[in-house]
């Protein structure tokens, strides 16, 4: 497995695009030929978008976001992935739309893809946004492609059932690079689907780079001086175990009474599509059993970026509670430590690998009684509280967007050599290393 290193002094410009480096050896100038029909390095993003609403939409938009704001916005491009009987008003970027179950709309997206001079592909993987058993539609596109293809992997299955391991082997058999966000997943992908770790790498979930701020400076403009914010957000779903923080609610405030418990985002589309709203209006009915829906607060929307930047500001502790442990990213996990939050949170993979060596407090999972006792005691300790904020806040730097972004083209650049290495046999790490550091530093 390949980590890219962030330690790396890079300074590209971004106001203009990507160039392909001019290397000073033979074996270097032999990486010419990997991107040869011009210097603009052409990029097209397959995945979701916004303003579709999902986790995978929201990366997506934010890679391309970073990535343009490092290297410009001239060769990248994205095919939007649609739900079925859903339209949604993209941005410019978006230059070709993906029918979800419509097997021929990903051969029309390869067939577009392959006739618009694009240098690489860089797709973004979650089993459920893609059609046909497992999303296996997606192998379609891939068998069709004829340019190099880095894969984004935003779930890694222990456990996967025939057609999920098969749609899995054969994604990565059509991948030159494949990109995981933790390092569980890379041992998953090597141990239970047998593919080498040369040709994984590992890109932490990109992050907002927010300043490290004290809540209270942010409470007054949400209506909440005064009080401590316990926090929760993202997408609402049945999986999520929102109803444990409730039901510990009546234990913390025995203790804190100023608590309030901020659950932010609107129900997931897919949810809301088969059940509606019936998660949130059995929380809310669960507040008003137990006696705390004056301390429950739904903010019942897709919020903005920068609301959401302020409600994260705003929380004393962030808790994910999620009931299982299979669970290989959470992106608002990764945005709560960015921003230098003390968490709490169960045991699921990326949870486990993000909050170790005193990052976070764990608890069981499903025990609402553990949630109360790790949230007391943080409300009690406010320099161990601190303590855990400034371990979180350092250790996400590496992982701010336009980190992320730096990561991802010498990914990019590495799949190109991969592509061309059988037929160019002299073209050494070395080389390789030479000519992504001149990449980033052409532009």
């Amino acid at each position: 497995m390949f980590t890219p290193d962030f330690s790396l002094n890079l300074r590209p410009n971004p106001r203009r695009v990507v160039q392909l480096p001019v290397c000073g050896t033979k074996q270097a100038s032999s990486l010419q030929a990997i991107f040869p029909r011009q210097r603009t390095l052409r990029i097209a993003v397959v995945g979701n978008h916004l303003p579709r609403q999902c986790g995978i939409a929201t990366f997506t938009t934010d890679l391309c976001d970073a990535i343009a704001a490092e290297y410009g916005a001239a060769g990248l491009s994205v095919v939007a992935v649609n739900d079925p009987l859903s339209a949604y008003d993209y941005p410019a970027r978006v230059r070709f739309q993906i029918a979800e179950s419509e097997v021929s709309s990903y051969l029309g997206a390869a067939n577009y893809l392959n006739s618009s001079n694009v240098d690489l592909v860089c797709l973004q993987h979650e089993y459920g946004i893609f059609g046909g058993k497992a999303g296996r539609h997606v192998v379609q596109l891939l068998q069709h492609l004829k340019m190099p293809v880095v894969t984004t992997l935003h779930t890694v299955l222990r456990q996967p059932d025939e057609d999920q391991r098969t749609v899995m082997q054969q994604i990565a058999a059509r991948s030159d690079r494949l990109v995981v966000m933790t390092e569980y997943s890379s041992r998953i992908l090597q141990s239970v689907f047998g593919i080498p770790g040369g040709k994984i790498d590992l890109i932490p979930h990109g992050i907002p780079d927010l300043p490290f701020v004290e809540p209270d400076a942010y409470k007054e403009s949400l209506g909440l001086g005064g009080k401590t914010v316990l926090l929760t957000f993202g997408l609402l779903s049945p999986n999520k175990g929102f109803e444990n923080v409730i039901q510990a609610l009546p234990h913390i405030l025995s203790r804190h009474s100023e608590v309030v418990y901020l659950i932010a985002g609107a129900t997931h589309p897919h949810v809301r599509a088969h059940e509606g709203d019936r998660y949130r209006f059995q929380l809310q009915a669960l507040a008003r059993e137990l006696g705390v829906e004056k301390s429950v607060v739904f903010v019942n929307r897709f919020v903005s970026p920068q609301e959401m930047a302020s409600l994260v500001n705003s929380a004393d502790i962030y808790i994910t509670p999620y009931r299982h442990e299979a669970q290989a990213v959470s992106g608002t996990l990764a945005y709560a430590l960015g921003a230098g939050k003390a968490i709490i949170s169960t045991p699921y993979w990326h949870a486990a690998e993000l909050l170790r060596d005193g990052r976070g407090v764990l608890v069981p999972f499903g025990s609402q009684d553990a949630i109360a006792v790790a949230a007391m005691e943080l409300l009690d300790n406010a320099a161990e509280r601190q303590s855990i904020r400034e371990r979180a806040y350092l250790h996400a730097r590496p992982m701010v967007w336009n980190r992320a972004a730096q990561a991802y083209m010498r990914t990019f650049v590495r799949a190109g050599v991969d592509r061309m290495q059988p037929v160019r046999p002299g073209v050494t790490p070395q080389a390789v290393e030479q000519c992504t550091a001149s990449l980033l530093l052409s532009a």
